[in-house]
């Protein structure tokens, strides 16, 4: 067995899908119409072997009060690169938000960066283990 996919919670699929898409560079891999306003959405950073995000739109005050909280202030995701410059200049241009400069850590390169409904994220090229 293998995690395939991930829930995140967003207000708008599409503008969710738009963000995903342009910001972060990632692939749309479904959408589906569910009916009665519910899609099967699918974004990932990679189009074989990589974690999905399945879009849920929130529905309800608990869920539409989780949006943005999906570790509770702390980073939630980690994107990992094997070019950090190129994809941090490319996602700056994008207008996507890091919370800081790039630093050098032990285990690589890093940035934290939050997304469109302010979850944060770290985007990290690895150290290589040479």
């Amino acid at each position: 067995m293998k995690i395939s996919a991930i829930t995140y919670l967003v207000r708008d699929y599409d503008e969710a899908i738009a963000w995903f898409v342009n910001a972060l560079g990632f692939v749309l891999i479904e959408d589906t119409d569910m009916g009665e306003g519910k899609r099967w959405v699918l974004v990932s950073s990679e189009l074989q072997g990589g974690i999905n995000l399945l879009l849920a739109k929130a529905v309800g005050p608990t869920q539409i009060n989780a949006i943005g909280k999906s570790a509770g202030g702390r980073v939630s995701f980690i994107l990992n690169t094997e070019s950090f410059a190129q994809d941090h200049a490319r996602m700056m241009a994008a207008g996507v938000e890091f919370k800081e400069p790039p630093r050098h850590e032990p285990y690589g390169t890093v940035a934290v960066f939050a997304d469109l409904y302010g979850n944060l994220w770290d985007l990290i090229e690895p150290r290589s283990s040479v």
